[in-house]
C-alpha cells in the first residue's frame, strides 16, 4: 500500500471543507447584515462558548483540536463582520487626524528626560531632539507626570534592553497613562566602572547604578566577590552620588560621559555581559503623531480569562500577514492571574487591512488602547 490513495481521499475531503468554509463565511455576511439592522454587537461570547463546547463534545478524541479549529474560524468570521460594519470609527478618525510631523529639530520643543545629564536617556534625547534642552526627572513616574501636567511635550524613557530585557516599570506606566509613542531610538550601551581619582579596582567595595545596568553587568560583579551591587535611581545619578560621597571604595556603573561630568576616573571599560548591549528608548506624548515613514505599531489590551483567548487574538495578526515583534504581559492590579498585554508589530496604521484589524480589535477587546505608529530613529 502507498500513500497515494490516502492523499487522494484527503484531497477530496479538503475540497468539501473549502466549499463548506465558503458557505459558512457567506452566512457570516448575512449575520453581519442582520446585526447591523438590529443594532446587535458582533461579539457574542456566550453564543461562541456554546458552539465551542458543543464542537468539543461531539468531536470525541479530537475534541480539543476541533475546538481550536472552530475558534479560529469564528475569529475570522468576526473579522469579516467587522469589516462589513465599519467597526472602530472613533479609532479610525483618531488615526486619520493624527499629526504627521514630529518636531525633532525645533529648539523650542519641551522634552523631559529620565535620569540626569550624561545618562543614556540623555544621549537618546540628544539623538532624537538635537536642538532641544531637556529637563530631567526620576524615577520614571515623574517623567509621565511632567507630560500629564503639561510641563513637557515629549518624554524620553528606556523601555527595553538587549541583555536585561524589558523595563517593567515603564510598561506598567504605559498601561496606566496610555500616552502615545511618537518615536523610538536604539542606543548602544557601553558601560564603564568609574570612581574618584586614585581609586583602584581592588579598592572598590560598593558599586552603584540603576538596576538595569547592574543586571547588564552581573557577570563582572559576580566575578568580583568583594564588590556589592547597590541600586540607584539612574546611572548618571549614581555617578553623581559617588563623586559627592566622602566614603572610600565607592564606584558607579555609568556612561563615560557621566563619569567625565562628575569628575570620576574610569577604571574599567567594556565589561557588560553582552558586548552588543543596546537599550531601546521611546518618546511618549499626549498627542498622536503618525509620520508617513512610520513602520511599527504598539497597542495594549486585556483579554477575558478563558482558554485560548490570546491565541484567538493573535491569529488575526497572522491572518493579515503582520509580523509581531514584541509581546509583554503585565498583571492587572487587584485581579488574580489576569493580565494586560502590550504588543508591538510592524506595519502602517493607515494601511487598509491594518486599519480594519485595529478597528475590529478596538471594538472587541477589553480596555484596548492604540499606543502609536512610529519609526525608530
Amino acid at each position: 500500500m502507498t500513500l497515494t490513495p490516502i492523499r487522494e481521499e484527503i484531497d477530496e475531503i479538503d475540497e468539501q471543507l473549502i466549499e463548506l468554509y465558503k458557505k459558512r463565511m457567506e452566512c457570516s455576511k448575512k449575520v453581519a447584515i442582520y446585526k447591523m439592522e438590529n443594532g446587535i454587537p458582533i461579539l457574542n461570547t456566550e453564543r461562541e462558548k456554546e458552539v465551542l463546547d458543543s464542537v468539543e463534545a461531539r468531536a470525541g478524541e479530537y475534541g480539543p483540536s476541533a475546538r481550536l479549529l472552530y475558534a479560529t474560524i469564528m475569529e475570522l468570521s468576526r473579522a469579516l463582520q467587522h469589516d462589513m460594519l465599519g467597526s472602530g470609527e472613533q479609532l479610525k478618525n483618531e488615526i486619520l487626524c493624527a499629526e504627521n510631523t514630529v518636531p525633532y529639530t525645533d529648539e523650542n520643543v519641551r522634552v523631559v528626560c529620565f535620569g540626569a545629564e550624561g545618562a543614556y536617556a540623555h544621549k537618546a534625547a540628544k539623538k532624537i531632539f538635537p536642538n532641544a534642552a531637556p529637563v530631567f526627572r526620576s524615577p520614571f513616574r515623574e517623567v509621565f507626570k511632567a507630560i500629564m501636567n503639561g510641563e513637557a511635550d515629549f518624554g524620553v524613557i528606556p523601555i527595553e534592553n538587549s541583555s536585561a530585557g524589558s523595563v517593567t516599570d515603564v510598561y506598567d506606566l504605559m498601561l496606566q497613562y496610555r500616552f502615545y509613542i511618537a518615536a523610538a531610538a536604539d542606543i548602544p550601551v557601553d558601560h564603564c566602572l568609574a570612581a574618584r581619582p586614585g581609586t583602584k579596582i581592588e579598592d572598590v567595595r560598593e558599586v552603584y547604578s540603576h538596576p538595569q545596568a547592574l543586571s547588564q553587568c552581573s557577570d563582572f560583579l559576580n566575578g568580583h566577590q568583594g564588590m556589592t551591587a547597590k541600586q540607584f535611581v539612574s546611572t548618571a545619578q549614581a555617578a553623581k552620588h559617588v563623586s559627592e560621597s566622602s566614603e572610600e571604595g565607592l564606584a558607579a556603573i555609568c556612561s563615560e560621559d557621566a563619569a567625565q561630568r562628575h569628575g570620576l576616573e574610569v577604571i574599567r571599560r567594556g565589561f557588560q555581559n553582552n558586548p552588543n548591549n543596546t537599550t531601546r528608548f521611546i518618546v511618549v506624548s499626549r498627542k498622536l503623531f503618525i509620520e508617513p515613514s512610520a513602520d511599527k505599531i504598539s497597542l495594549c489590551f486585556a483579554l477575558p480569562h478563558v482558554t485560548g483567548s490570546l491565541y484567538s487574538a493573535l491569529c488575526r495578526f497572522a491572518y493579515h500577514g503582520l509580523n509581531l515583534t514584541k509581546i509583554e504581559s503585565r498583571p492587572i492590579y487587584g485581579k488574580s492571574f489576569e493580565y494586560f498585554f502590550y504588543l508591538d508589530f510592524t506595519g502602517s496604521a493607515v494601511n487598509k487591512d491594518t486599519m480594519s484589524l485595529l478597528c475590529a480589535l478596538s471594538d472587541e477587546m477589553v480596555d484596548f488602547s492604540f499606543l502609536g505608529n512610529y519609526q525608530e530613529k
